[in-house]
């Protein structure tokens, strides 16, 4: 059988010394020791491949691109690919704002419902007048509504907004084109929230799952930005990361992505993945109950991912062990110094973020046999 040889490939222009570049490449090559192949750095279209390439993506692939690839299904890949492009973002976590609003094409009204239970109050909109309808809503019931950026990755693109003015603004900020064809989300905003982790991975033979917590952490201008997960990862199915004694709150999440999961699969033509990553969110609403809810999805190469990777690599290690911690960290500035036995993803100066540290430390979990 020949050998396939594993490349990364960017959907997008992207500095290739930037830190998402390195990365990637940096990941890709710890795949391709996982699965015993060659790494092939960037996809070159010109190559001649003795079989097809096994593909890193920098986004989630639209099925047009991917057939171009070659890539036919969720073996092909590490990420996945979706009909259209807004099926790759949150928008299509919620249902449209009313039976006026603008309907994409692709979009599949059986998800919202399916998924209505685990996520939160909310509604997505294609058109400024759908979410001024939607946003409207929500300030008068809540008093706040928090307008999410489709394309927002790491909380950026979000802002909370209490009045209709503010509501305008934020509307008459986003690009040309956006709306139409990524959509917006416009959603309760939780107070004390805490952010969740919840993934299913295939790589290197293995199928695990996993849940955690994310962190926050300031960035070269002070800003709180994503800092790093803490994941528990067991070999297996959701079933297998149930089983273990979880604390009330995780097992919620980990049901709540589990459906959510269960319904994209369900309702949403073309779609494959070997990477998922949902994030959940649990906190207080605006009359003070607690409120959990399915935020998003990501099915792309993700800022857990080297986590997850240094999980397959120890249960490789050890066919025997089937839950394993792992922690995956971003740090920036000076003087960062990973710990004996991590291992080191990246350590530069950014051109856009400055300088970043990112690494992995995985270790055994109480839980393993």
């Amino acid at each position: 059988m020949t050998t396939r040889t594993v490349v990364t490939h960017a959907c997008t222009p992207m500095d290739p010394d930037g830190h998402e570049s390195v990365t990637r490449r940096a990941l890709a090559r710890k795949l391709a020791a996982l699965m015993g192949c060659p790494f092939g750095g960037d996809y070159d279209a010109s190559c001649r491949y003795d079989a097809p390439p096994y593909f890193v993506p920098s986004d989630t692939l639209l099925a047009t691109d991917a057939a171009a690839l070659g890539v036919r299904g969720k073996d092909d890949l590490f990420g996945a690919v979706v009909s259209h492009p807004f099926v790759a973002t949150k928008s299509i976590t919620h249902a449209l704002a009313d039976g006026a609003a603008v309907v994409p094409a692709g979009w599949a009204p059986g998800f919202a419902a399916a998924v209505d239970a685990v996520v939160l109050r909310g509604a997505s909109a294609f058109s400024r007048d759908d979410a001024l309808r939607a946003g409207r809503a929500l300030l008068a019931r809540d008093g706040e509504v928090r307008v999410k950026r489709a394309t927002g990755i790491g909380g950026g693109g979000q802002h909370v907004v209490c009045d209709d003015t503010a509501l305008c603004d934020v509307l008459d900020a986003l690009p040309d084109g956006e709306l139409a064809t990524y959509g917006l989300v416009v959603e309760e905003n939780l107070r004390d929230a805490r952010t969740f982790s919840v993934g299913r991975i295939e790589a290197a033979g293995i199928v695990a799952t996993y849940c955690g917590t994310q962190c926050l952490t300031s960035n070269n201008h002070g800003a709180e930005v994503y800092g790093g997960s803490e994941l528990t990862v067991v070999r297996g199915e959701f079933e297998g990361l149930l089983a273990l004694d979880l604390p009330a709150p995780v097992r919620t999440a980990v049901d709540q992505a589990r459906r959510y999961d269960r319904a994209a699969d369900a309702h949403f033509d073309g779609f494959f993945a070997s990477r998922r990553n949902y994030d959940v969110v649990q906190g207080i609403d605006h009359e003070g109950h607690s409120r959990s809810g399915v935020l998003e999805q990501s099915w792309r190469l993700g800022g857990a991912s080297g986590a997850e990777l240094g999980a397959v690599e120890m249960m490789l290690a050890d066919p025997s062990l089937d839950a394993v911690r792992a922690r995956c960290i971003e740090r920036y500035g000076d003087g960062i110094v990973p710990p004996r036995g991590a291992t080191l993803y990246y350590a530069a100066v950014d051109a856009r973020v400055g300088r970043l540290t990112k690494y992995t430390v995985v270790e055994r979990h109480a839980d393993a046999r």
